[in-house]
């Protein structure tokens, strides 16, 4: 398995796809790429080089019991370019991610050709993503149910009463998540010590720094990374463009379009930001 030691830790990546520009992912709260679908199995990896790995914490990486910081993540992902030799690729974030790719694009602008974040937030004056921290110590029976209506605010409690079985799988889906990797030594730990450094997240007024093109994009009905802070982003970022759809914090998954338009933002097919 492909592990690489960088700054305090090991990490674990992957290495899938063929296409230009090479493309760094960076995963969401609790990614891990042992999950399926991930990032290899989306339309992405038929036409780009895809990097992706677990980070600090998660996953099959080092899980020192230690405070993490943002900056730790974005040093850790810039360490991983570096030591696989990526001087130049495309970056995506999704949730979590979309905080660190950020970071890592306002300390290592050069390093990064295009920028795409993906249901996330700034903090700060532009608005913080739904405290997570606060759901940590829940069965995970209590933490689905709460995470449901986050995650798409259709699926509040007169939808969950109407789909009792379409609710009862998407209760086994977030568990069978959770249970991934649950009984390895340092789990629990790394999970809330990632949890804890999203607290302070805070890139707002850093945000007019970026100059490469960076599409924003989210779902309508997202209630963790809602509609008002990815215009705040947008708003904030000068080569900007900003794109909405049908799905909520999972737009991925459920919006088959987004990919699509994902593609051609990162080929340089949209016009505007060039």
């Amino acid at each position: 398995m492909p592990f690489v030691q960088i700054r305090d830790i090991q990490i674990y990546y992957e290495i899938h796809g063929k296409g230009r520009p090479p493309l760094l992912y960076i995963s969401e709260t609790g990614g891990d790429l042992r999950r399926r679908p991930n990032i290899f199995d989306s339309p992405l990896a038929s036409h780009f080089e895809v990097l992706a790995y677990d980070q600090r914490g998660l996953g099959r990486s080092g899980r020192p019991d230690q405070p993490y910081t943002m900056t730790d993540y974005a040093e850790d992902a810039h360490a991983l370019l570096h030591a696989l030799g990526w001087d130049r690729c495309a970056v995506m974030g999704v949730s979590f991610g979309g905080m660190v790719a950020q970071e890592l694009a306002l300390r290592y602008a050069d390093h990064v050709k295009r920028l795409v974040l993906a249901c996330t937030s700034s903090g700060g004056a532009g608005g913080d993503s739904y405290p997570l921290h606060q759901l940590h110590g829940l069965s995970s029976k209590q933490k689905a149910a709460r995470l449901i209506p986050l995650l798409d605010t259709r699926c509040d409690e007169a939808w969950q009463a109407s789909h009792p079985g379409a609710y009862s799988a998407l209760v086994r889906r977030i568990i069978s998540d959770m249970e991934i990797g649950a009984d390895e030594p340092g789990r629990e730990q790394g999970a809330r010590h990632q949890l804890e450094a999203r607290i302070g997240h805070d890139t707002f007024e850093r945000l007019p720094d970026l100059t490469m093109p960076v599409l924003i994009c989210g779902g309508r009905y997202d209630a963790i990374s809602p509609e008002s802070n990815l215009r705040a982003l947008d708003r904030h970022i000068r080569r900007s463009r900003l794109a909405f759809f049908e799905g909520g914090h999972r737009f991925l998954l459920q919006d088959e379009r987004a990919f699509e338009h994902i593609g051609a933002f990162l080929k340089g097919q949209l016009d505007s930001t060039e």
